[in-house]
């Protein structure tokens, strides 16, 4: 990093951990960085120091129920086995979107009428798939986690969407359809009442009514109408509990973490993420650089590398072929003692073979030095592209995770993670 820009302050992994004022841990950001590998090696690191954590994750991908040897993850926290230490323990669970809202519905209305809003086609409809549902059940079931008193830490993995801002955007925008005029036109019947109610409608209503049976369907419109006259009781409950749950975001014992590859794309979202966590007063704990590439042989610069490969291909470091034939011309090569000449076909065939095999290993050796330029170059982007991100935000802790070899597919590769995740700096860098 440039002199002049300063170093950012290193990410204190294991102190946000095991701080028993932190509660909850959002990682957030773009799509494809690395959250949910994040999530889930955080919850075991924290989990072997002595914390009682459950980790939700909203990836559809299920790698982290296979991550952590459990068949499958549902809407239910089950406990990980092979994860423990000092009284500490780990659960996982996977957001299932439709049940969640099926809960809520349940323990927010009596039988008969919750029975009545699941059996609705446009209920349905709505919570396997309205935009902003699964981020807002997102935030329903965290508020239901953070209700109880099983967990000393819950660690969150953002769904995976276009935008890393839609988590905190949904219970808005859900809100926001909730109190629209669209659903106060449809509530204002049910809301009148009765016969005087229907009047309403016919009166009142009926070119609207005319419109949206046209655009919709008259099956879809009824539907509509019955799922907001049963939903009408629950509609405050939703905005209420979407406003606690977004308190609960902003309360010190939350903390973001804001995860990115080091790539243009990532750390643009990124930056957006941290001055958006700014704006609206949520409590930042740092920047998880995902995938960083380092090299234990970083004094080799990449221009230092091409240069030795390009003189070895051109033969420019010794001069194989004069050394050879001074050999050859040697009389002492050809005669022994008695003045004999050898049958020289074997020394011939010897000397081609060594040059063959140098030949190889100048081949191989030229084609590592390569490798290693293109991976020197790699470095080379990925700080610059970091820098520009620690110029705009030097206030923000940075914790950079070394590049994996492989895919995570077990407790110890998490435990891998986690210990690059304390580190902070990539392996070789």
């Amino acid at each position: 990093m440039n002199a002049n820009m300063g170093t950012p302050p290193r990410l204190a992994v294991d102190r946000l951990l095991d701080d028993p004022r932190t509660r909850i841990i959002v990682c957030c950001g773009a799509g494809g960085v690395g959250k949910t590998t994040t999530a889930a090696a955080l919850g075991v690191r924290a989990a072997e120091r002595g914390r009682r954590v459950v980790v939700l994750t909203i990836d559809p991908a299920r790698r982290l129920a296979q991550s952590m040897g459990i068949d499958s993850l549902d809407n239910t926290p089950r406990k990980v086995t092979g994860v423990s230490g000092d009284g500490g323990e780990l659960h996982a669970m996977m957001l299932d979107m439709k049940r969640t809202f099926d809960e809520i519905v349940e323990g927010h209305s009596d039988p008969e009428r919750a029975q009545a809003i699941l059996a609705n086609p446009f209920y349905q409809s709505l919570s396997a798939g309205f935009a902003g549902t699964q981020e807002y059940m997102a935030m329903e079931k965290l508020g239901q986690l953070r209700s109880r008193d099983d967990w000393d830490l819950i660690i969150v993995d953002t769904p995976p969407s276009r935008s890393a801002l839609d988590f905190l955007d949904a219970p808005g925008r859900l809100g926001s359809f909730l109190d629209g005029k669209f659903i106060r036109v449809l509530m204002a019947p049910a809301k009148v009442g009765g016969r005087a109610g229907m009047k309403f409608l016919n009166v009142g209503m009926s070119m609207m009514t005319g419109t949206l049976s046209k655009l919709m369907g008259a099956s879809l419109l009824k539907d509509v109408q019955t799922f907001v006259a049963a939903m009408d009781t629950m509609f405050g409950g939703f905005r209420t509990r979407a406003d606690a749950t977004f308190q609960l975001l902003q309360a010190p014992g939350t903390a973001f973490l804001v995860v990115a590859s080091p790539e243009a794309d990532a750390l643009r979202e990124a930056a957006y993420f941290v001055e958006r966590l700014a704006a609206e007063k949520m409590p930042l704990a740092g920047l998880v650089l995902n995938r960083v590439h380092g090299s234990g042989a970083d004094q080799l610069s990449a221009e230092r590398a091409l240069a030795a490969a390009e003189n070895l291909e051109e033969g420019g470091i010794v001069d194989q072929e004069s050394g050879k034939a001074g050999l050859r011309d040697s009389p002492d090569t050809d005669f022994d003692a008695e003045g004999d000449a050898h049958n020289d076909t074997d020394a011939h065939a010897e000397t081609d073979a060594d040059v063959g095999s140098e030949a190889d290993v100048d081949e191989i050796t030229a084609g590592l030095l390569r490798l290693h330029a293109e991976r020197m170059q790699v470095i080379a982007r990925e700080r610059r592209t970091r820098d520009r991100f620690t110029s705009l935000h030097p206030e923000v802790a940075v914790a950079e995770v070394a590049a994996l070899p492989g895919d995570v597919h077990d407790l110890a590769g998490l435990r891998a993670i986690g210990e690059r995740l304390a580190a902070g700096v990539p392996a070789g860098a």
